[in-house]
């Protein structure tokens, strides 16, 4: 019985190149995403510079657009690493609220310029360390249980203030938001943020601790059977956004002089809207620091050419408004081609 002969090899046959790293393909879409918000940067920039010359493009305008960013800012950098982990935090402007009057004090002040920045933070934190308990180890919805710290600590602020203005009385406190302390030109408020900014993308992009936090938020199923502590994981980046919230407080004291109870109004919305404009998936597993950094000065110039135009603030917010959903359904589009 003869043996079936296989046929012979094609010695022409090519052999199948390799696919490239899908990490590559990451990195692109990152900096395409970059480059694109950079254009939106500059072309509002130009616009800016277009219908108010002379006062959008003034030094003293363009440093007020810095140092109003870099509160929003700070706090956007602590919601970006909460999102990318695929939580969210609800409570960040409220937190800065009770941050900033139980840091403003007068039984507080009498510690001076220490007493006010220690509170600020310790407050912050502890309210993250809330929000993390009762998330990681109270499996509660974030939504909920930063929608009960909101309504919380907008209450304790109040209660705090009695519904007054806490008046900073500390001189080294004032000080830093004189032109005096300015830095090259650089109010200190924006090299605070400049630091904060730099820690956070160093963190998320070249530490376990960032790597755990994507993993985490991309599917945390397979990142716990990949030894990651998930729970510690959240409470952990809970924490570290109410750090950041504490940072902002004290910025924001700086800023204004003053603690409120009405301080950080919206704060939520903004961070959370510069972080999706940057490129942060609400699903979690992806984010950018550099993509949230950039939202926020889209949204605060935008917010500086419309009041130097003398446009009021209803259309401000509809323009938010349409640009948040144009990032999101670029966001869709962009995940089903992938």
């Amino acid at each position: 019985m003869t043996q079936p002969v296989s046929p012979p090899r094609d010695s022409t046959a090519k052999v199948p190149e390799d696919r490239p790293p899908a990490w590559r393909g990451l990195v692109a879409r990152a900096d395409l995403r970059t480059l694109s918000l950079l254009g939106v940067l500059a072309a509002l920039i130009v616009v800016g510079g277009i219908t108010k010359p002379d006062e959008f493009l003034d030094t003293r305008n363009l440093q007020l657009v810095l140092t109003q960013a870099s509160v929003v800012g700070v706090v956007t950098v602590g919601m970006t690493f909460v999102i990318v982990s695929g939580g969210i935090d609800l409570s960040v402007g409220a937190i800065v609220a009770l941050a900033s009057v139980w840091a403003t004090t007068v039984a507080t002040q009498e510690y001076g310029f220490a007493g006010i920045l220690f509170t600020a933070i310790v407050v912050g934190v502890g309210c993250g360390l809330v929000n993390g308990v009762l998330i990681a180890y109270g499996s509660m919805v974030p939504f909920i249980a930063t929608l009960a710290m909101l309504a919380s600590a907008r209450g304790l602020a109040l209660q705090i203030t009695d519904g007054k203005t806490q008046i900073v009385t500390v001189p080294s406190v004032l000080d830093l938001g004189e032109r005096d302390a300015y830095v090259l030109g650089i109010p200190p408020l924006v090299l605070v943020f400049a630091v904060v900014t730099v820690i956070g993308w160093l963190v998320l992009n070249r530490t376990t601790f960032g790597r755990r936090t994507v993993a985490v938020g991309g599917n945390p199923e397979a990142a716990r059977l990949a030894g990651i502590h998930v729970r510690r994981q959240r409470l952990y980046l809970y924490l570290l956004s109410g750090l950041c919230c504490g940072i902002a407080a004290f910025l924001l004291i700086v800023l204004s002089g003053s603690g409120q109870n009405t301080n950080g109004n919206l704060y939520e919305l903004d961070a959370i809207a510069a972080a999706i404009i940057g490129g942060t998936l609400l699903t979690g597993g992806r984010g950018t620091i550099t993509g949230s950094v950039l939202g926020v000065l889209i949204f605060f110039t935008i917010t500086n050419i419309f009041a130097l135009n003398n446009l009021q603030s209803d259309v401000q917010q509809i323009a938010k408004g349409a640009i948040i959903v144009a990032a999101v359904l670029v966001q869709r589009r962009t995940a089903s081609t992938t």
